[in-house]
């Protein structure tokens, strides 16, 4: 068979990922035939076949740019990433690095095929896009990924993250999930519950959990504002048992990334301990390792509390979002 020549410069071919990847009609469009395409696609070929009507103009392995571009070209006009290459996307980075098919969005009266290379949604609520690929916004990207997500400590770092990094508040999140669909919204609600009461990470909601099992603990406050006696700012340690004035801080290496982190820590806690408050220090690991024991050690130090004068201290608690969301009770 003769070797068939293509002249066509690369980048005067319309798509996506820098004309990495591209629709077979496209190249058409320009003046390659079917037969020059297909050569070029064989085994060995410069470029490869990706899905039906769509091919990646080099032969390497496939990035996770290429099967997005791929995606969307299989999902036409409108189509909308969310889930995790949404949030990935948006720098977001605590939640797990994309794999697998892509989740794209569609309008309900389209059909695709996914070839598994992309999980299609068809919904009749269908965002606007954001950034250079068309993304979901961060709201309803987070709780698309959270719906079909099993594993709580993810879910609680993502949904943690976009909240704690001013990317939506928990008011939005809850709105979003009242008006999407129900299926799979257990996880993301009772995750919302703990962000709703102020925890920020993963460690915070191991510690919740902890505190939520004893009747003394579990009215503590998290993540809410000291003042002094003239309303002057003191301190926002992670949890604050406000009957006795006795903080309880989860230190994770992740958030002393820098000396200035550190510092900043250490000028909290010593600014705490200036005003008479008891100060207790845990990990996340202990918490993973023995909550029992945690919970033991803290109940003993707030009976010891107890025999001290509390603190003068006034307390803001953590905002909501202007929602007001409930402990759990058991």
């Amino acid at each position: 068979m003769p070797r068939r020549r293509c002249s066509l410069p690369l980048e005067s071919i319309p798509g996506l990922c820098g004309g990495r990847v591209v629709r077979v009609a496209d190249l058409e469009s320009l003046g390659l035939n079917r037969g020059t395409i297909a050569y070029r696609c064989r085994p060995g070929g410069p470029w490869q076949s990706v899905a039906p009507g769509v091919v990646a103009l080099h032969n390497g392995a496939l990035t996770r740019a290429d099967r997005l571009a791929a995606s969307l070209l299989l999902g036409g006009p409108g189509s909308v990433v969310t889930g995790l290459d949404a949030l990935w996307a948006a720098g977001l980075r605590r939640c797990p690095q994309p794999s697998g098919p892509v989740h794209l969005l569609g309008p309900p009266d389209r059909r695709r095929t996914g070839y598994g290379l992309l999980i299609v949604e068809r919904t009749d609520r269908l965002p606007p896009a954001v950034g250079p690929v068309p993304c979901a916004p961060v709201v309803r990207a987070v709780l698309d990924w959270s719906r079909r997500s099993r594993d709580r400590n993810a879910v609680r770092a993502a949904l943690a993250e976009v909240v704690q990094r001013g990317r939506c508040t928990p008011a939005e999140l809850v709105a979003e999930l009242e008006q999407g669909c129900g299926r799979g919204s257990a996880l993301p609600r009772s995750v919302l519950r703990e962000v709703g009461d102020g925890v920020r990470s993963v460690a915070e909601a191991r510690a919740r959990e902890v505190l939520l099992s004893s009747p003394v603990l579990r009215g503590a406050l998290w993540n809410p504002r000291l003042l002094d006696a003239g309303g002057r700012f003191v301190a926002m340690p992670d949890v604050w048992f406000d009957d006795v004035g006795m903080a309880w801080e989860i230190d994770s290496y992740e958030w002393h990334l820098s000396p200035a982190d550190y510092e900043r820590t250490l000028a909290r806690r010593s600014a705490m301990a200036a005003h008479g408050i008891v100060v207790v220090h845990g990990t996340p690991n202990r918490l993973g390792r023995d909550p029992a024991g945690v919970r033991e050690e803290l109940e003993r130090i707030h009976a010891q509390c107890r025999l001290r004068p509390r603190p003068a201290l006034r307390v803001e608690p953590a905002p909501t979002g202007g929602v007001l969301l409930g402990r759990d009770s058991g």
